[in-house]
């Protein structure tokens, strides 16, 4: 794929990904995943490791919503955001590093035609974990900022949401196109062939 058009499929600006890139979504539509001879344990793994990330993300803004609304205090907020922050940031990595190492290049392997999906997914883990990084920093202003006057905590309250937001958006695009590249993937190959 050329550069322009990677370009074009770039996390920030696609609203899915075109036909030819997830050309087994037709012949492998969601709904009749679940009920296809080769949905198997890992197929299904897949997709709650997505949900619980999809989980992390929607308590995290939340969390930090009552907090900015004023239905929480920032005693209960820290209580509540720090641990759920911590696993959602080792759940997403940890889950992007098994893909990048060992499952992305099974399914290559399988199937060259994938390779240009495969790249998309990779450039998109990269894109993620710089805007996680911001993320985390925008966090760690948060949480200094809670021992300081209500106008810094507001205004750091509002910077955390703004950079999250923005990272759950680029996150939820990649989870769905993702899923329309490994779960028809699954389907078309059976899941032995990825072990």
């Amino acid at each position: 794929m050329d550069a322009t058009a990677q370009g074009q499929l770039s996390l920030t600006v696609r609203t899915g990904l075109p036909a030819e890139v997830a050309y087994l979504r037709e012949s492998y539509p969601r709904p009749l995943w679940r009920g296809h001879a080769n949905y198997g344990q890992l197929a299904d793994f897949w997709l709650q490791v997505h949900g619980s990330l999809r989980e992390y993300g929607k308590a995290l803004e939340e969390i930090t919503e009552a907090f900015r609304e004023g239905r929480s205090d920032a005693t209960l907020f820290q209580q509540a955001f720090v641990p759920r922050m911590n696993q959602f940031l080792q759940h997403l990595m940890g889950h992007h590093q098994i893909e990048d190492q060992a499952y992305f290049p099974k399914f290559r392997a399988l199937d060259p035609r994938m390779a240009v999906g495969f790249e998309l997914l990779e450039n998109d883990h990269v894109l993620i974990h710089e805007r996680l990084l911001g993320s985390v920093d925008s966090a760690r202003g948060l949480m200094a900022a809670l021992s300081q006057d209500a106008d810094a905590r507001r205004r750091a309250a509002d910077a955390y949401a703004s950079v999250s937001r923005d990272l759950l958006a680029l996150l939820l695009r990649h989870l769905e196109d993702e899923e329309e590249l490994v779960i028809p993937g699954m389907l078309q190959h059976g899941e032995r062939s990825l072990a």
